[in-house]
């Protein structure tokens, strides 16, 4: 299950969830968030489902399927959180949080009471937390410039209840690199290097890492395993392009199928 907002350009939120879902062979179901007019160049509009709404959708879906895995994205606002927490509590499900607060384009996808929600309520219920710098800056509430840094505001996270946080490095300055840092509740760690590819086409990245974890830790992967594969998938995404769109066009969600899931991922055990 997908709960996260509406991409009208089909790059990002629900669109590519789903279709990362198809690509890795497990049924996705949905709950819609907000509606939001956007495309590669920006968010024009947000149309926020209600919070009563939302609860509504994840009950009637449960009621009649066998939900694995859960994977949160642009939830918005607080009220959406809360309800988002209620449901979930007593489900037996992983959970995949990704914390969408702003999009490529720089539009807000969360409300700013939104977070006090999110570091309180929704991540002790959390399985794994993806954030990128930016989003583990605000919800940590540490800069982070170094691996000192990153170090600490991990740990932070963590005291917040998450069981695992794969901290995104793509917004680090590394030459040629880009370096994820796996921390588990455990003190045990991991790092994922991976060439850094020079393109503006990473709209819906995220979304999709996150995703792909979902969907393997929902066949049954250890979340090791799945952290590792879904890196390979989102990897692959970026490297081969589609190429469309005048702005940050979007990820290939074919890409992972059709390399077989060949991809060159260094794998760092501290």
């Amino acid at each position: 299950m997908t709960i996260a907002g509406s991409d009208s350009s089909g790059g990002a939120g629900i669109q590519a969830d789903l279709k990362t879902f198809q690509e890795l062979s497990v049924f996705g179901t949905s709950v819609i968030t907000a509606l939001t007019a956007q495309n590669t160049l920006g968010v024009d509009g947000v149309f926020p489902s209600t919070a009563d709404f939302v609860k509504q959708q994840i009950e009637v879906v449960f009621h009649d399927l066998p939900v694995k895995a859960v994977k949160t994205g642009m939830l918005f606002s607080a009220q959406i959180i809360e309800e988002v927490v209620n449901s979930l509590r007593e489900k037996d499900v992983l959970l995949v949080v990704d914390p969408v607060m702003i999009a490529k384009g720089g539009a807000s996808l969360l409300q700013d009471k939104a977070v006090e929600a999110l570091t309180t309520k929704l991540l002790p219920l959390a399985t794994v937390l993806t954030p990128n710098i930016p989003e583990a800056e605000v919800i940590s509430g540490i800069k982070i410039k170094s691996e000192m840094d990153l170090q600490k505001a991990a740990e932070k996270i963590l005291a917040m209840g998450v069981k695992c946080v794969v901290m995104k490095g793509g917004h680090l300055d590394e030459q040629g690199t880009a370096t994820d840092t796996v921390f588990f509740a455990d003190g045990s760690t991991f790092k994922m290097a991976s060439a850094r590819i020079e393109t503006k086409h990473t709209h819906g990245t995220g979304c999709t890492y996150s995703a792909a974890l979902t969907a393997f830790v929902g066949q049954g992967w250890s979340l090791k395993e799945a952290i590792i594969e879904a890196k390979k998938f989102v990897q692959l995404a970026i490297e081969t392009p589609l190429n469309i769109g005048h702005g940050h066009g979007p990820t290939n969600h074919f890409a992972y199928k059709l390399a077989k899931g060949v991809c060159e991922v260094n794998i760092i055990e501290s």
